[in-house]
């Protein structure tokens, strides 16, 4: 199956509420050799304040951001979209990308009313390079060299980890840049660790993960918190109805004879304590899960005995009101949650439905006038709040003049916002931001942080 190797340089950090700045790819075979490459640079949504300190790091200038002869972010999602169905099916790989880069591909692909979905669906399957450098560490210790940062711990930073196995880094942080650091670990981890490769792809879709955990009886899991492993002898117990692609595991330490009368709400509980017998983990994020019999040396199951462990094994197999109760545990985790009121945060409500989709679909085929009427006959509000800002971008003077305003008066609120916490960047964020660095100056910096300041100014100008 080819890959689809892929980068992001964003706005800043927030996957919901920032945006891409620039998308790269690189096609390449089953063998990763490169076929087809992409690359687009984005003009800068008027809503969205970027982060001097993102911006400093993408080495992006504020001619950059507004530059017209650049595609607007409607525009360039859509090309975007193209290729990548071009090029599908395909596995869609990046680095730390399952937690960040897909979220913020995601999100544009919902803020400009396209399905969400694509790395994991149209045949596609996705994965991470900087999950497997972390099996790799963990599973064939020794293959990769893991650079320390300035504390004297482990990093896994793309900039850092590649040039410390060999690779030759120039413009770190542009995205093309990154791919092909990127491609480079996936063929040494291919070369090098070719156990850890195939693992990674036995676990790169929920059904995979879903069909190996339930051949096993007892199987390794190892996840990654600040940088650190940590790695259990687990045994599956129980799945989300809620979100089939959650999954809890026991740790097989524990005696399950503790546990396996406790309610629903008492497991509950479990997940949410210091100490947990039971853990979370999810089938589609590619998670790190190694046959029993390369759990590593420190893992604390090994200090109880063979035959015990199988027992333990054996006992949460069959205990079937167990998995039940722990699966309605699982759904409860979430269900006191209160709905965000940002569109963006909303993402995961629910699909569209079918008469929705449709309209969806037909929007992105006619002229600008048309799509107007259209907005009017979608169901699902957010899609319709999300229509409407895409007019208000493009095409303002479609709109009527008290839209207009409705529209104006959001943009400036989103912007400007001051004494309340806003899960965004606003101008004041910014400016304050600009004011921490500029007496740093950090080297090859004065000329942009001072244009960045005139620019933030400038934006806050505009608005009042």
């Amino acid at each position: 199956m080819p890959y689809i190797f892929y980068d992001t340089e964003t706005s800043g950090l927030e996957t919901a509420f920032d945006q891409i700045l620039q998308f790269a790819a690189i096609k390449t075979d089953d063998e990763l050799n490169e076929l087809d490459h992409f690359n687009v640079r984005i003009r800068l949504l008027p809503h969205v304040v970027p982060s001097p300190r993102a911006l400093m790091v993408n080495r992006v200038t504020p001619e950059m951001l507004t530059d017209q002869t650049l595609p607007t972010h409607y525009e360039a999602i859509r090309q975007i979209r193209s290729k990548l169905l071009e090029w599908s099916p395909a596995i869609v790989i990046g680095y730390n990308s399952i937690a960040f880069d897909e979220e913020l591909l995601r999100q544009a692909f919902f803020q400009t009313l396209q399905p969400a979905y694509l790395t994991n669906t149209e045949g596609n399957k996705r994965s991470d390079v900087m999950r497997m450098v972390h099996a790799t560490c963990t599973y064939a210790t020794g293959t990769l060299s893991v650079p320390v940062n300035e504390k004297g711990e482990p990093t896994f930073r793309l900039d850092q980890i590649a040039p410390a196995n060999g690779y030759n880094f120039i413009n770190a942080h542009e995205a093309m840049a990154d791919v092909r650091a990127t491609i480079y670990l996936a063929r040494l981890i291919r070369e090098r660790a070719p156990e850890v490769w195939a693992s990674a792809h036995r676990n790169n879709s929920r059904n995979d993960v879903q069909n190996y955990i339930a051949d096993q009886s007892m199987f390794t899991l190892t996840q990654y918190y600040f940088g650190k492993p940590y790695s259990w002898l687990v045994s599956e117990c129980g799945q989300n109805p809620e979100n089939k692609a959650e999954f809890a595991i026991f740790d097989l330490s524990y005696d399950p004879g503790n546990y396996l009368d406790l309610s629903s709400e008492q497991l509950l509980d479990i997940f949410n304590a210091k100490l947990k017998p039971i853990r979370r983990f999810r089938a589609n994020a590619q998670p790190i899960i190694m046959p029993k019999d390369m759990v590593p040396p420190e893992v604390k199951a090994l200090s109880i005995s063979s035959e015990e462990r199988s027992r333990r094994a054996t006992v949460i197999k069959g205990a079937s009101d167990f998995k039940r109760r722990v699966s309605e545990a699982l759904a409860l985790h979430y269900a006191d949650r209160e709905p965000s009121p940002y569109v963006e945060k909303q993402i995961y409500r629910g699909f569209p439905s079918t008469s929705d989709q449709r309209i969806m679909a037909e929007f992105h085929q006619v002229d600008w006038e048309n799509r107007v009427p259209l907005i009017d006959q979608i169901d699902d509000t957010r899609l319709s709040e999300l229509a409407w800002r895409l007019v208000y971008f493009e095409h303002p003077e479609l709109l009527t003049s008290g839209k207009v305003k409705e529209l104006r008066d959001w943009h400036a609120e989103r912007v400007l916002a001051e004494g309340e916490s806003v899960p965004w960047t606003t101008l004041n964020d910014a400016t304050k931001e600009i004011n921490t660095l500029l007496p740093e100056k950090p080297h090859g910096t004065d000329r942009l942080l001072e244009d960045l300041k005139a620019y933030y100014y400038s934006l806050g100008q505009g608005l009042h």
